[in-house]
């Protein structure tokens, strides 16, 4: 006698049903034949970091903010982006649990929604290939637990609201996504037949001639630190897979905030090493990168450079001059006395580069938000530079272009107030006809204009590599 999987309602907000470990990469190949798939990945194992992979797909609502105005599902939201998404979330507010994510909003925040959060001047070119917000909202996620090896498909019911209403569409859920999670995978399609072509807004020159802009700046005191990024374009063959773009990516260059997302006409693949913001209960924690070796092949010089990073007074002080500015930005919306440095200036590796990563953390203000939280923050002070608001006026007027996701946030706001961000780095979005990838450097008056500028290409390398 074979029994059906158990459901549980643990507490009134949400259901469950375990189900056998799966891969999560094989769950979204498997529930990319429903829409908006949404994959926030921990492709590179790090506990608490990157424990946890989440895959949801099929929203009951999608949410967008662009050129000033907000929408759900099409129709208009009154209020500023901040105050439209919290009316959105609001009728599906539930109480924390053990869950990590009981379902929520997940998609990005793209660099530009900076300019409706504070007065920064618009950049000369945008290509409009994002929003300044899109965001899911999802009833019905798997949660995958690397440390523990077990798989929790957790469903809210949403967007009904009668009890029995919500768990009738429950209990709908959990076993739709459980029966399209025990089918086979589908193949994968084989590689492009040619590497992709990139094209760049700036060449070495121009680029080396940026970083000296930056420099003269400094002298006159208009900033301490600007992050100037370039932007890669390439056109997209007929055909095109970007899931199997992003399965290359997190093979060549894994990461802890790995994340693909899936919406009406974008697609986003990203490998980002860099926590932007998280919110768990009350606690609050910021992880900025600043600072960055190259990787060698030789063990033993790959060591002496993470040393040498270590040991680096410009790169260790352009990391405390971050921690500074992120310290006074979580004191913008954290407790008197509460924000603290407990790590700082660490080494952290990955594929192909050695980073330095300090640690800030403080205890979110009472009456205060996730939303209150990422207003007071964005977009991240780790790549604008000191003081903010000056350093993204200038790397407007250097860069031209408008960034839209790059350096922005990726990540998920969970119905019980939970939130986990990523920086938008090491990411390419794409539509169906280009894909578009940025890297940049945190500038200072020690930098050096040709190392400057090959950083930038060692952070783009590897991501380069998946498209070839």
């Amino acid at each position: 006698m074979t029994h059906s999987p158990r459901i549980t309602a643990p507490n009134p907000v949400m259901w469950t049903r375990e189900i056998p470990f799966i891969d999560p990469v094989a769950a979204a190949a498997r529930l990319r034949a429903l829409p908006g798939l949404a994959f926030l990945d921990s492709a590179m194992r790090h506990d608490p970091l990157g424990r946890h992979s989440i895959v949801a797909a099929d929203p009951f609502g999608r949410f967008r903010y662009r050129d000033g105005r907000a929408t759900l599902d099409g129709r208009p939201v009154a209020g500023g982006p901040m105050a439209a998404l919290r009316t959105c979330l609001e009728p599906y507010r539930l109480e924390p649990g053990p869950e990590p994510f009981p379902g929520g909003a997940i998609g990005y925040l793209a660099y530009d929604l900076g300019a409706a959060l504070e007065r920064v001047a618009p950049p000369a070119r945008r290509a409009g290939l994002t929003d300044d917000i899109a965001l899911n909202l999802y009833d019905t996620a798997l949660v995958v637990d690397h440390a523990a090896g077990t798989c929790r498909l957790v469903a809210t019911g949403f967007p009904e609201r009668a009890p029995d209403a919500r768990r009738a569409r429950a209990e709908a859920r959990l076993a739709l996504f459980a029966d399209r999670l025990a089918t086979a995978e589908p193949p994968g399609p084989a590689r492009p037949a040619e590497p992709l072509v990139w094209n760049s807004n700036f060449d070495r020159q121009t680029y080396e001639e940026a970083v000296e802009k930056v420099r003269h700046y400094i002298r006159a005191g208009d900033i301490y630190q600007a992050n100037i990024a370039q932007r890669f374009t390439a056109d997209l063959p007929a055909g095109f897979d970007p899931f199997a773009l992003y399965r290359r990516l997190r093979e060549t260059n894994p990461a802890t905030f790995g994340a693909y997302l899936e919406q009406e006409g974008l697609t986003v693949a990203s490998s980002s090493p860099e926590r932007f913001i998280r919110l768990d209960g009350r606690h609050v924690e910021t992880r900025p990168i600043k600072g960055t070796a190259r990787r060698l092949d030789d063990p033993e010089a790959d060591r002496a450079a993470a040393g040498a990073l270590q040991a680096s007074v410009k790169e260790r002080a352009e990391n405390v001059m971050i921690v500074d500015l992120l310290r006074n930005d979580l004191s913008r919306v954290c407790a008197p006395g509460s924000v603290a440095v407990p790590t700082l200036c660490g080494l952290e590796t990955y594929a192909n580069v050695h980073h330095l990563v300090s640690v800030v953390t403080g205890d979110l203000r009472d009456g205060l938000d996730a939303l209150d939280l990422l207003a007071g923050t964005f977009p991240g002070g780790s790549i604008t530079g000191a003081p903010k608001i000056r350093a993204m006026d200038i790397i407007t007027e250097i860069e031209g272009d408008a960034r839209e996701l790059y350096c922005g946030a990726i990540g998920r706001i969970g119905f019980d107030g939970a939130l986990d961000t990523s920086i938008a780095i090491r990411t390419v979005f794409m539509d169906d006809r280009q894909a578009v990838l940025q890297a940049g450097g945190g500038v200072t008056l020690l930098s050096e204009p040709g190392p400057e500028y090959d950083e930038t290409l060692a952070k783009a390398a590897r991501v380069f590599e998946a498209f070839a």
